[in-house]
């Protein structure tokens, strides 16, 4: 059928059809198709029957839009809009092959529209048709060469490509093209710096990325980035002296980031562990209230050198009253030497606290408060629930929660030892009696939830996440919405060890349907 064109008046309704659905008025759009298409002469107008097609799928009538946008299609099939409409609805059902075909169909009929061009590079980048992508991002550098999305779209797709000298010369000519002033801050600039820089350290281009830091250092704005980056190309080319230079600045700013003592390692290539821990020890003196540097060297001393590091580590920790303390040295459990030391120090800290609150009987200087021997409780509690001991943990958490019993750490510790002892009922109950302690803590509500599922009280879990959902609407129907996969998952399971295989699929199918 051969295409009909509007005169001036259902043009501009046509125009209005656009803007309703740029603006999401929905409403308003379909009744403005309906003007249109009331009229016995443009009843059959492909690129309105199109529109309403696009408008029905946005209000959840898929069928419908499906019947419209194709009865548009075949009224009108050199339409660009018609077809482009079309991959649009592909594309809201997942379909991304099929849209793309869709585009390039558009594209036939109106080789230059941007929009159309745009929505197929997302689709290519999508599917990772990088070759595909480089095209269409070149069309729309000719089209808009002024624009800086274009040149760094088209740049993009040959960093892509493992292609960096090229996508280096892009952004190298781009930038030439921007006017930035060296006294004004253009955060934009400065990201686009970055970015170049980046490609070159990609490529392995480490001299000429250096030499572009040092050029453009104080065009950028995130003067940390810049220094990161001179440490991690000064020590690739081999600066060792200077590399160590810009990681000793970089500690100055932050002591507790592992990746900067790192980097000084490198620097500084200790040939042995006295010099190696040499780094550290200059670490102590400089930052005394540092944790990570009395962390770092646990992981590579042993014997009395490791219980006379790990022993002032624990002590600072413990006197503190730092809850992550076990996590931090959970590594160290893959060496047994080790945790026999562990243990050994930890266990004889919490004898000698009991009779006399210090460390060890021989210390000199003030006695620990209480809070010292409840963290030294915590954590031989956790340590033993690791070793697989769980009565004796189970004791220790015991009198953890006997001294203090408003501490909901203390009752997480106690459902973990229970849980994984096997015992989920019961690690269910005492998740209950943390979260009866901080009903406000969605933390302890989710993880509370959890456990009441693995212990298949489904009600009870669901009863549980109603306390933060939206009142007014069911527990269930609201983490659907909000696509809670943890909670439909752990409710399967849950339904599937009940042997209620029809719940459990139906779950299933719940789950399918949010992540398509």
């Amino acid at each position: 059928m051969p295409s009909i064109t509007l005169p001036a008046k259902e043009n501009a309704l046509f125009k209005r059809i656009l803007k309703c659905y740029e603006h999401k008025q929905y409403r308003h759009g379909l009744k403005f198709c309906k003007q249109i298409l009331s009229n016995p002469k443009y009843a059959e107008h492909g690129e309105t029957l199109a529109m309403k097609g696009l408008t029905l799928n946005c209000l959840g009538k898929k069928e419908e839009a499906y019947e419209y946008v194709r009865r548009g299609l075949r009224n009108d099939l050199k339409s660009h809009v018609c077809w482009h409409v079309y991959g649009l609805l592909q594309r809201s059902d997942k379909k991304y092959d099929e849209a793309i075909k869709c585009y390039r169909n558009a594209l036939k009929w109106d080789k230059d529209n941007l929009q159309i061009l745009r929505d197929l590079s997302l689709l290519q980048i999508q599917m990772r048709d990088l070759e595909g992508y480089r095209e269409t991002r070149y069309q729309l550098l000719q089209l808009r060469p002024a624009q800086r999305a274009s040149w760094i779209g088209y740049a993009i797709a040959y960093h892509l490509l493992e292609d960096y000298d090229m996508a280096s010369k892009i952004l190298e000519e781009f930038r030439k093209t921007q006017q930035a002033s060296p006294d004004k801050i253009d955060y934009e600039y400065s990201e686009l710096l970055l970015y170049q820089n980046q490609v070159l350290r990609e490529g392995g281009m480490y001299k000429e990325a250096l030499e572009h830091l040092d050029n453009h250092e104080k065009q950028i704005c995130d003067k940390l980035a810049v220094e990161e980056c001179q440490g991690e190309l000064m020590l690739k080319l081999n600066r060792l002296k200077e590399a160590a230079e810009v990681y000793r600045r970089l500690l100055e700013r932050n002591p507790e980031n592992w990746a900067y003592y790192e980097g000084l390692e490198k620097a500084l290539r200790p040939v042995n562990v006295e010099e190696r821990l040499d780094v550290y020890e200059n670490a102590w003196t400089k930052y005394p209230k540092g944790l990570v540097p009395r962390r770092l060297p646990l992981n590579f001393l042993s014997g009395e050198k490791f219980r006379e590091v790990l022993d002032k580590y624990l002590r600072i920790n413990f006197s503190k009253g730092c809850p992550p303390v076990f996590t931090t040295l959970k590594s160290l459990y893959n060496d047994k030497e080790k945790v026999s030391i562990l243990e050994e120090l930890v266990v004889g800290y919490e004898t000698s606290l009991k009779s006399c609150n210090l460390f060890n009987p021989n210390d000199d200087g003030n006695l620990e408060p209480p809070t010292t021997r409840l963290w030294v409780q915590y954590f031989l509690a956790q340590h033993y629930d690791r070793i697989g001991q769980p009565s004796l943990a189970l004791e220790y958490i015991n009198a953890a929660i006997e001294s203090t019993p408003t501490l909901i750490e203390l009752f997480l510790v106690k459902a973990k030892i229970y849980k994984h002892a096997g015992n989920i009922k019961e690690a269910a109950k005492w998740m209950d009696e943390a979260q009866a302690l901080d009903t406000a803590d969605r933390f302890i509500n989710s993880k509370c939830a959890k456990y009441m599922l693995k212990a298949n009280l489904v009600k009870e879990a669901e009863d549980m996440c109603s306390k933060f959902t939206r009142e007014g609407t069911a527990a269930v129907d609201n983490l659907n919405e909000m696509q809670c996969m943890w909670f439909q998952t752990e409710c399967a399971l849950a339904y599937q060890s009940m042997n209620k295989y029809g719940e459990a699929l139906k779950k299933c199918h719940e789950i399918e349907r949010s992540v398509d």
